[in-house]
C-alpha cells in the first residue's frame, strides 16, 4: 500500500465535507431473523446504533437523508418514520430517495450537497432494505372494481360489481427485480454481459469464492466493524451477517444457471443474494466536526453519477463512472489506495473489469482514445463484497463508503474510490480521502 502523498484534494475556500461515523445493522438473508420485522424498525436500529457509536445529540442533526427501493407503503417516507422512531427531534426534516442500488449513494450525495450549499452542518444518511416481506398487489382488474365498490351507492351496483370478479382477477401482481423499460431480469441481463465479454463459469465461480473468503476473513479478523448488534424483538441479538458462506469449486459447479437455462453461467451461487438490512452515517462539515470534538475518518471528495443504455449496459456503471471521477478529481488510477465496487454477480464485476481493460470498448462506446484501465485485485474488495457479505439494495452504498475510510485507515492508503451499478442502466463513482491520523 502507497504512503499518503503530500497532495490533497482539498480546494481553497471550498467547504471540507467529512464522513464523521458509519454503521449498518448486520446484513441477513431474507427470510431469517429479521423476518417479522418492517424496513423502518432496521432503519431506526441503524439509526440508533449510529447515535451511539458517535454520541451525537440528537438536536444536533439538521436534516436526514434515507434511501430505499421497494417501499412498503404505510411507510413511504421511511426516513421520517425511521427518525422519529430513533428519537430524533421532530423539529429535523427527513426525506427518502430512490435510484436502485445507488439509493444510499444518493442519499449521501444529497448530504453533501446540503452541507456544501450552506444549509446544513450536520446530515445522517443512510439506506434500508427489507425483502423479507415486500408489497404483493391485486391484480389491476381487481382493484379497479375494488375501487368502485367503494364508491358504489347501491347495494344493486355493488352486486353487479362482485359479480363481475372472475377467478382470474384474483391472480396477484409479484414484484420482480426486472426492468421496466425492457422487461428484462438483471440476472438475466447480468448473464448476457458475461457472454458479451467472454467470463466463463469458472471465472465467475472463482470470483465469488474469493468474495466470500475474504468475507470470512474480515469478520474473524474483526474488521467488519460498522457492523453494530441489533436485539430482534422476541428473537436473540445478531451481532455479524448471516450470508458469508465460503464453500468449494466443487459444490460451486454442481448448482444449474438461475436466469438463461440451460447455458447460462449466472448462478445462485455467484449472484448476491436477497438481503434485509440498513445503514447510516454521519456527514458533517469539517468545521462543525472538529468543533464538536469528532475525529472523521475520511473526506467526501468528487461523485459523478452516469447513465447507459438499459438493455445493453445496464450494469456497466462502474466502468462509465470511474474515469469520469478520476477525471474530475485530477487523480490517475494509480493514486487510488483502496477499490470498493458493489458486486451484484459475479459475471458483472467481471465484465466491468474486462471493459475497462478494453481499448475497443473505450474507443466504441465511451468516446475514448485508450482504455480506463481496471483495478488491481489486490487493492479490489479485500474484506469482501455484495456476494457474500449480502446487499440490502438500498444499503449498499453506505457500506462501500465506511469499508472505504476504514480501509484507508488500516492500510495506511490516501485514497479511495466507491463504484457501483444499479437499474436503469445508471451508476456512480466517489473519491474518499483519507482523514489525517
Amino acid at each position: 500500500m502507497s504512503a499518503p502523498s503530500k497532495k490533497t484534494l482539498a480546494t481553497p475556500g471550498v467547504k471540507n465535507i467529512v464522513l464523521v461515523d458509519g454503521v449498518r445493522t448486520p446484513f441477513l438473508q431474507s427470510g431469517t431473523i429479521y423476518a417479522n420485522l418492517m424496513p423502518h424498525d432496521l432503519a431506526r436500529a441503524a439509526l440508533q446504533g449510529l447515535l451511539n457509536r458517535t454520541g451525537l445529540p440528537k438536536d444536533a442533526v439538521d436534516y436526514i437523508v434515507y434511501g430505499t427501493v421497494i417501499q412498503e407503503v404505510k411507510t413511504s417516507n421511511v426516513a421520517r418514520e425511521a427518525a422519529l422512531g430513533a428519537g430524533f427531534s421532530d423539529k429535523t426534516p427527513a426525506h427518502t430517495v430512490t435510484m436502485a442500488c445507488i439509493s444510499s449513494n444518493q442519499a449521501m450525495t444529497t448530504a453533501v450537497g446540503l452541507i456544501a450549499a450552506g444549509q446544513c452542518d450536520a446530515v445522517v444518511a443512510g439506506g434500508v432494505e427489507f425483502m423479507s416481506d415486500v408489497p404483493i398487489r391485486h391484480s389491476r382488474k381487481m382493484r379497479k372494481t375494488m375501487l368502485s365498490l367503494n364508491k358504489a351507492k347501491t347495494l344493486g351496483a355493488r352486486l353487479s360489481l362482485l359479480g363481475s370478479i372472475r377467478l382470474a382477477h384474483l391472480a396477484p401482481e409479484l414484484p420482480a427485480v426486472a426492468e421496466f423499460s425492457t422487461a428484462e431480469t438483471m440476472g438475466h441481463s447480468a448473464d448476457r454481459l458475461a457472454a458479451a465479454f467472454g467470463v466463463s463459469r469458472l471465472e465467475q465461480d472463482e470470483f465469488a469464492l474469493r468474495s466470500h473468503m475474504l468475507a470470512k476473513k474480515a469478520q474473524d479478523s474483526g474488521l467488519l466493524s460498522d457492523v453494530i448488534s441489533f436485539k430482534v424483538p422476541g428473537k436473540d441479538i445478531v451481532s455479524k451477517d448471516n450470508g458469508i458462506r465460503p464453500s468449494t469449486m466443487e459444490q460451486m459447479a454442481k448448482l444449474k444457471p438461475a436466469f438463461i437455462k440451460p447455458h447460462g453461467t449466472v448462478t445462485a451461487a455467484n449472484s448476491s443474494f436477497l438481503t434485509d438490512g440498513a445503514s447510516a452515517v454521519l456527514i458533517m462539515s469539517e468545521e462543525k466536526a472538529l468543533a464538536m470534538g469528532y475525529k472523521p475518518k475520511a473526506y467526501l471528495r468528487d461523485f459523478v453519477y452516469v447513465s447507459q443504455d438499459p438493455k445493453d449496459q445496464l450494469l456497466l456503471g462502474p466502468t462509465y463512472a470511474t474515469p469520469k471521477v478520476l477525471e474530475k478529481s485530477g487523480l490517475t488510477l494509480n493514486d487510488i489506495d483502496v477499490f470498493e465496487f458493489h458486486e451484484a454477480f459475479a459475471g458483472q464485476i467481471m465484465a466491468n473489469l474486462k471493459a475497462m481493460e478494453s481499448d475497443w470498448f473505450a474507443q466504441t462506446y465511451m468516446g475514448r482514445k485508450t482504455k480506463v484501465g481496471a483495478p488491481p485485485m489486490e487493492k479490489f474488495n479485500t474484506w469482501g463484497g455484495s456476494l457474500s457479505l449480502g446487499h440490502p439494495f438500498a444499503a449498499t452504498g453506505c457500506r462501500l463508503v465506511t469499508t472505504v475510510a476504514h480501509r484507508l485507515q488500516k492500510e495506511g492508503g490516501q485514497y479511495g474510490l466507491v463504484a457501483a451499478c444499479a437499474a436503469g442502466g445508471q451508476g456512480h463513482a466517489m473519491v474518499i480521502e483519507a482523514y489525517p491520523q
